[in-house]
């Protein structure tokens, strides 16, 4: 049984303590093989299909190190201006837990390939206008991802009160970026949003740079959120927690909220932070306690005697920095431009988390105002009400632009398309079979749509009379009155054509 901590109202919590952050980013690469050996990294594959002698640490197996993703850490610490060091090594990060079937994790310690970066994050002003913040990065860092533990019997799907446990090793091995921040101080009412902010803005540069589909739903990529409280004017640090693997943008904005309530509620009435990693429960929207926090010196890390230093050609590094995209500010400007979006139609754009969305969408030939009318508006309402991104409803820009295609040839309306997206959410199959099932053709019969027309004008004469004593616009009644009588599936425009040739308009 989950146990909730009490709280302080957020108001009242921020109104005396400054929250401080600090947030660890961890990116499965999309290499095709694991980090030290050619096993596959195919996400979903049976379970301990994807191993072998060295990611599983079998005595005598020796790593080799993925040179496809030192490159890829290249970029990306690049692409947070980053310095790339001239030489870096590997480590052992030595602790057991059963995922971990080498009893150590090879990471980097204190020479990381990528350090000392910067980066800058945009978040509404609340009166229209944005803000930026800086968020300075502290290393960026190549290791390897652990396995991962299914605890079965459970209530929580947690360890404890588990009857037993299975471990899969296919996911042990596969190339992980982490990307750690410096401390974050921002205005205290701005931290959860911040935080939401720069997680949203590395998944946009990550999928830019082609090095991970981070898929936050399947794990690739991943928040740890250190938050700590300190009383306002204070310069001392509090003790910091961890929440650990965060999977949303919208989570991560939750549970360091949640955090921020929680320890106020503690240091307002004289008690202590534990300094400890701790669960978040997307369903109850709070955090649980995991275990004590280890620091650095308790992980024993030392340097990994069977693998080389890694040493980047300084040519090589100036070859992958001029095959870098379009860093994100600059290239939302481009498209901004492109599509002919106000200042405000861009923010929204961004902050529903709609942008890749429309671009894959627009490039299937889609209009940019069709596509932002219908992530932003039919698809945004339905991942609001089943608290998912936009990215998890099941719906991709191929459905968009096909029921975009079917209302740009006739054969939907508005408001029937937005059915045809209440069946995709709800899984009733494809934009094809969804209108058929529901019947959601626009009637395209001339014969048809002229009876409902005649059918109106005999029922309403005094409509009539009003247009034909000059006054036209009087025919909005009829056409509403055929809509109805067609039950919406009428294309009105044609309706309307056919209003006014009978009445002489």
């Amino acid at each position: 049984m989950t146990v909730v901590a009490d709280v302080l109202p957020i108001d009242e919590a921020l109104a005396q303590y400054d929250p401080v952050m600090g947030l660890e980013v961890h990116v499965e690469l999309n290499t095709k093989s694991k980090m030290f050996c050619g096993c596959p990294t195919e996400f979903g594959a049976p379970p301990n299909t994807q191993t072998c002698p060295v990611c599983l640490g079998l005595p005598g197996a020796l790593p080799v190190v993925n040179a496809r993703a030192v490159e890829s850490a290249i970029k990306i610490g690049l692409a947070l201006n980053c310095e790339i060091a001239e030489w870096c090594r590997f480590a052992r990060k030595n602790y057991f837990y059963p995922d971990m079937p080498k009893n150590f994790q090879t990471s980097q310690y204190d020479e990381p390939i990528a350090f000392n970066g910067w980066t800058e994050v945009t978040i509404p002003s609340g009166d229209g206008e944005t803000e930026t913040y800086r968020i300075e990065i502290e290393r960026a860092h190549m290791e390897e991802d652990t396995g991962k533990s299914t605890h079965v019997g459970g209530a929580t799907g947690r360890i404890h009160g588990a009857s037993h446990s299975l471990v899969d090793y296919n996911r042990a091995g596969i190339p992980l970026i982490e990307i750690v921040t410096k401390t974050i101080e921002v205005p205290p009412a701005k931290a959860a949003a911040v935080a939401r902010a720069y997680v949203s803005m590395l998944r946009d540069l990550l999928l830019a740079l082609d090095v991970s589909d981070v898929r936050m739903d399947q794990g690739s990529l991943r928040c740890d959120a250190n938050v700590s409280l300190k009383p306002h004017g204070s310069s001392a640090l509090g003790t910091r927690t961890e929440t650990k693997n965060v999977n949303s943008f919208r989570s991560v904005e939750r549970a360091i909220t949640y955090e921020i309530t929680r320890q106020a509620a503690i240091l307002s009435t004289g008690g202590k932070i534990l300094q400890e990693t701790r669960h978040w429960h997307e369903d109850t929207g709070i955090t649980t306690s995991g275990r004590e926090k280890s620091d650095a010196d308790d992980y024993r890390y030392f340097p990994e005697p069977d693998l080389v230093p890694v040493a980047p050609a300084r040519e090589w590094v100036e070859e992958i920095r001029a095959t870098l995209p379009e860093a994100p500010p600059v290239r939302r400007a481009r498209l901004q431009t492109e599509w002919g979006f106000t200042d405000l139609e861009m923010r929204d754009v961004i902050n529903g988390g709609a942008l890749e969305l429309i671009v894959k969408t627009v490039e299937l030939g889609v209009d940019a105002s069709a596509a932002k009318k219908w992530w932003l508006g039919e698809l945004a309402r339905a991942a609001n009400e089943s608290a998912k991104e936009l990215g998890d409803l099941g719906v991709g820009p191929e459905e968009v632009a096909e029921v975009q295609k079917l209302v740009d040839e006739g054969a939907l309306n508005d408001k029937l398309a937005r059915q045809v997206f209440d069946g995709l959410v709800k899984g009733e199959g494809t934009p094809a079979e969804i209108i058929e099932a529901r019947g959601l053709a626009l009637v395209s019969d001339d014969s048809a749509l002229s009876e409902a027309v005649d059918r109106a004008i005999a029922a309403n004469p005094d409509v009539v009379e009003k247009v034909q004593s000059g006054k036209p616009a009087a025919a909005g009644a009829l056409i509403g009155a055929v809509m109805k009588d067609m039950r919406g599936q009428a294309d009105a425009a044609k309706v309307r054509e056919l209003v006014n040739s009978k009445l002489g308009i």
